[in-house]
């Protein structure tokens, strides 16, 4: 029902026991996890995820207008994010009772669901590559950080993801066993290697190569501004430490409980192989999947409401969205602020604040 069931063996089919041991090994207690707490949940990083990314593409598009990369890079993970909770609602009816939807809904949910969590994960990657850019190398950042070059990057992120998914939805299937209807990926043989190279792939585009491109930036960039005189510049490093510790916290548990999966259902971890190790595992796996879909919903505080322009920007679009007269609010929508067009080295590199920003 989800990536970790997507890239695993069967996608957590708790309709049925841990057939390979001699005594009974009961998926009871999962089965009742997923259907009492996985649905809460789900439904709290759905609410909370569509609401805050929602509020960032309504501010992108009505007032920031999109004139630098960071603007694109900042929409396109807001729609990351969106897609990746567009799909949550179709979990969790999954969660509670079976898959209903289809074929079709199958392979097009799973797909919103992969792409949107490898494309988030991408452009979080390039906010760093950005950022990076826009301090380090702020002359060479006035020539590179170009609305053009954000939209290639962009739709090459997007192709990028859209591949990486290939192989999930490309086996996806609606299976129906002993009055139970599913959506899971069916691996032919090897189906093994299948499932390693999957999981494989979450591992080291989902967080290894991440990481390694994110603690480069941002150790460079505190570098940088460690050797600079800036009043902003004592709560940039501490916005540069909450972006990493975040995203390690809530996405080092899930690739290491998703590695340790793996190598369990290959045989390879003997200590980890008996009925109470495997179950704890299952459990692991769910509540370290959720952890890792709670970052979707702080990407907005993290990214773009930490920023003060955008604090002002989300007042008067709440303001516009109160309860005011028609009148007023047309007059209000007329009046309204947007950032001003004074040259292309500000849109490049000074209509994102590299300080307060960040």
């Amino acid at each position: 029902m989800n990536l970790s069931e997507q890239i695993t063996t069967t996608l957590y089919d708790y309709d049925e026991n841990y057939s390979d041991y001699p005594t009974p090994c009961k998926k009871d207690g999962i089965k009742m996890f997923r259907g009492k707490f996985l649905p809460v949940l789900y439904s709290l990083v759905f609410v909370f995820g569509l609401v805050g990314n929602t509020l960032v593409v309504c501010v992108l598009i009505q007032y920031k207008r999109l004139k630098s990369m960071t603007d694109v890079y900042l929409l396109n993970l807001a729609i990351s994010d969106l897609l990746f909770v567009f799909s949550l609602p179709f979990w969790i009816y999954y969660a509670v009772d079976e898959w209903v939807f289809g074929m079709a809904m199958c392979k097009m949910i799973s797909g919103f669901y992969l792409v949107g969590f490898y494309s988030g994960i991408f452009f979080i990657t390039l906010m760093s590559v950005d950022r990076y850019l826009a301090i380090v190398h702020a002359i060479f950042a006035m020539r590179a950080r170009t609305v053009t070059y954000g939209t290639i990057t962009s739709i090459a992120v997007w192709v990028v993801a859209l591949f990486a998914s290939i192989p999930e939805l490309m086996f996806n299937q609606v299976f129906h066993e002993q009055n139970y209807t599913s959506c899971k990926p069916n691996f032919p043989d090897p189906a093994d290697i299948w499932k390693m190279f999957c999981t494989l792939e979450v591992n080291i585009l989902g967080l290894v190569i991440p990481s390694i491109i994110m603690v480069f930036c941002y150790s460079m960039i505190i570098k940088n501004l460690l050797h600079c005189k800036n009043e902003k510049k004592n709560r940039a490093v501490k916005l540069i430490f909450a972006v990493i510790i975040v995203f390690f916290v809530f996405w080092t548990p899930y690739n290491i409980v998703l590695f340790l999966h793996m190598m369990q259902e290959l045989g390879k971890l003997g200590m980890l192989s008996d009925c109470q190790s495997r179950q704890q595992l299952d459990y692991s796996l769910q509540l370290s999947e959720t952890l890792a879909f709670v970052h979707c919903c702080l990407n907005p505080i993290i990214y773009v409401f930490l920023g003060q322009k955008f604090r002002k920007y989300l007042k008067l679009l709440l303001q516009e969205c109160s309860m005011l007269p028609p009148v007023c609010r047309t007059c209000h929508s007329h009046l309204r602020p947007r950032d001003s067009v004074s040259s292309s080295h500000t849109h490049s590199t000074q209509d994102y604040e590299p300080y307060d920003g960040l």
